[in-house]
């Protein structure tokens, strides 16, 4: 079963913590002060990462989607 990442990029605050968590997969733009994804369906090896800064992102703004 594959998987993706989702930013809701109006809820997102800037706290960067998504990036803390998953470096390899979250971005920042600075000029928008918003989270950018770098891979929308990153490999397995990031899930428990993107996990984390899912459950760690103080806007909940980020969540993950499974494909059926």
């Amino acid at each position: 079963m594959s998987w993706r990442v989702v930013a809701d990029t109006e809820l997102c605050q800037g706290h960067q913590m998504c990036q803390g968590e998953a470096p390899d997969v979250f971005g920042f733009d600075a000029d928008a002060d918003r989270v950018v994804l770098l891979e929308e369906r990153p490999a397995d090896v990031h899930r428990r990462a993107v996990q984390d800064a899912v459950v760690y992102c103080p806007a909940m703004a980020l969540s993950i989607e499974e494909d059926s």
